[in-house]
């Protein structure tokens, strides 16, 4: 029964020293990606939509004229 005692110790150092191993590798920036960001500009056109134009959008022109209907 002693043994399960000391697997469980032993587990629990090796879990801080892998725990306290990543949280000082995440302040000293190792996931840090500088990468990404200088090629994103380069596909940044194939995902923006091309927009509609305000003529191609409405199918009657705007006229400042009273609508006979609501008199």
């Amino acid at each position: 029964m002693s043994i399960i005692y000391m697997l469980l110790a032993i587990s629990v150092i090796v879990a801080l020293v892998f725990f306290v191993a990543f949280i000082f590798s995440v302040r000293k920036g190792q996931y840090d990606d500088t990468y990404t960001p200088s090629v994103r500009m380069l596909f940044e056109d194939e995902l923006v939509k091309p927009r509609e134009s305000s003529v191609e959008k409405s199918e009657k022109p705007i006229t400042n004229t009273p609508n006979p209907k609501l008199k």
